[in-house]
């Protein structure tokens, strides 16, 4: 648990909040691409907005824990304004949650929720293969397994793909799932890129948090300017923007940064529950909001995905001590039997 001493009921408040975030972010962005009438908005300017708001938040966290004003404007001095080359190296994740974050509208505009809250847990083996090849870790079978489990649960929801009967835009499952591909793949490297600059010194999560959101302010309207420049100089910054878009931005970015809390206070374990619960909670909501009809291909392998997940959670079994005792001399293993 990350060395904090935390009560049962703290752990299942994350556990409650996490799985909220998760499950009602996909559903309601789903919701203003494909159900609302009106005109639509500019899905480069929603993930430019939740990049301010995350530094807005960033900000006011890091300058509760500075104290002071004085503290926090020398931090920000050292770590911005004096620290160009940390500022470049936190553009490389900035680029990639970018696209990972435009890729997750278009995947939405084209697959139902269940089915992307499915297929995006493919961003589990992503991970552990950039772990394995970026921080020089190590997976038990049991991980390789569950890894093998989550693929084979994917291909199946994929195979047949449940179709949902009140959405009101045509789509092109095809597109989705490439989208769905290159934000898994963009999830997978840039969360462990981010965690190995976090361990490479003693800098604070938020000070990282603030570079990175710094550059991915700058990334996002660049993508702005290139994806809907004409159309956003035309229209506005904002058009389209209705109390849901706003949600939906409220959501994007709360979540991103609620998910550090989550990583201190609670284990795999509990993750992976969460994970699976998202899922269950998209499903019943894509069969009450977009008239889903389930499949049973999509229930096995949904089925499979949820399994594949806690198993992957689980601790792995700490074989150190069994070793020691079988390297000792045989004088010490008599001693140990009579013990």
């Amino acid at each position: 648990m990350g060395g904090e001493n935390v009560s049962v009921a703290f752990k299942l408040y994350c556990l409650t909040v996490m799985t909220m975030v998760a499950a009602t972010y996909t559903v309601a962005l789903r919701y203003t691409r494909t159900i609302t009438t009106g005109d639509m908005y500019f899905s480069t300017t929603a993930v430019c907005v939740a990049e301010v708001v995350k530094l807005i938040l960033s900000l006011g966290i890091l300058s509760k824990e500075s104290g002071t004003p004085s503290r926090l404007k020398n931090t920000i001095v050292e770590h911005v304004f004096c620290s160009p080359k940390e500022l470049l190296k936190l553009s490389v994740p900035s680029v990639v949650y970018a696209i990972q974050n435009n890729m997750a509208f278009i995947a939405l505009s084209n697959l139902d929720a269940a089915v992307y809250q499915v297929t995006y847990q493919l961003k589990i083996p992503c991970t552990a293969l950039c772990t394995v090849l970026m921080l020089n870790r190590s997976l038990s079978r049991l991980q390789w397994f569950s890894v093998f489990m989550l693929c084979g649960g994917v291909t199946l929801v994929q195979w047949q793909p449940a179709e949902a009967t009140k959405v009101q835009i045509e789509q092109n499952p095809l597109v989705g799932f490439i989208a769905i591909a290159i934000a898994v793949l963009c999830s997978g490297f840039a969360g462990v890129y981010f965690e190995k600059v976090l361990k490479s010194s003693n800098t604070s999560l938020w000070v990282r948090n603030i570079q990175m959101y710094l550059s991915g302010i700058v990334v996002t309207l660049f993508g702005v300017f290139i994806n809907d420049g004409e159309r956003v100089l035309e229209k506005g910054f904002f058009f389209g923007y209705t109390p849901w878009v706003c949600f939906v931005v409220f959501l994007a970015s709360v979540g991103g940064l609620y998910t550090s809390v989550v990583v201190k206070y609670t284990d795999n374990i509990m993750k992976g529950f969460s994970a699976a619960a998202a899922i269950v909670l998209s499903t019943v909501a894509s069969v009450l909001l977009f008239g889903l009809q389930i499949t049973i291909a999509f229930t096995s392998g949904a089925l499979l995905v949820c399994v594949s997940i806690y198993l992957y959670g689980l601790p792995k079994q700490d074989t150190t001590k069994l070793k020691n005792v079988d390297n000792q001399d045989p004088e010490s293993k008599e001693k140990l039997i009579s013990v």
